[in-house]
């Protein structure tokens, strides 16, 4: 996955389980996973996996994003979304529910302390679809 480039993922795991997955999305949603993994990677103590996944349920997708690390604790699940949370300039995932919610897309942390995180991103029905690898081939129509 492009969006992983620069980042050190020396010894950690990645699992990336969403094939022939379409998601309609401002272009920066690269960088939406650019942050999570630097963020599991910076404040995950022990992170040594990190997964990606998607299903649909109720007519939506859940793309979601997780990690083996420390994760976060329950009550900063919604602060940690707030812009200036956090040791650093607080941005990352401020940024993050940003450049999702552009078109439509709701981010949650679901994980439990100390089992790492879980981000689900709620993608609304017709802004995701599947294609083959010879559809891709073709460029966005």
């Amino acid at each position: 996955m492009k969006s992983f480039s620069g980042l050190d993922l020396t010894g950690i795991e990645v699992d990336i389980a969403v094939n022939d997955l379409e998601i309609i999305a401002d272009n920066l949603v690269e960088r939406v996973f650019f942050n999570l993994c630097d963020n599991s990677l910076k404040h995950g103590g022990k992170v040594s996996r990190i997964m990606i996944s998607a299903f649909e349920e109720r007519g939506v997708l859940l793309l979601v994003f997780q990690d083996n690390g420390f994760g976060i604790p329950p009550t900063a699940k919604t602060e940690i979304f707030n812009r200036g949370y956090g040791k650093n300039t607080g941005l990352g995932l401020f940024m993050v529910r940003e450049i999702l919610g552009i078109t439509g897309i709701f981010i949650r942390e679901t994980g439990l302390e100390g089992e790492g995180v879980r981000f689900e991103m709620v993608v609304p029905a017709g802004c995701f679809r599947y294609v083959t690898s010879r559809d891709r081939s073709k460029g966005p129509s």
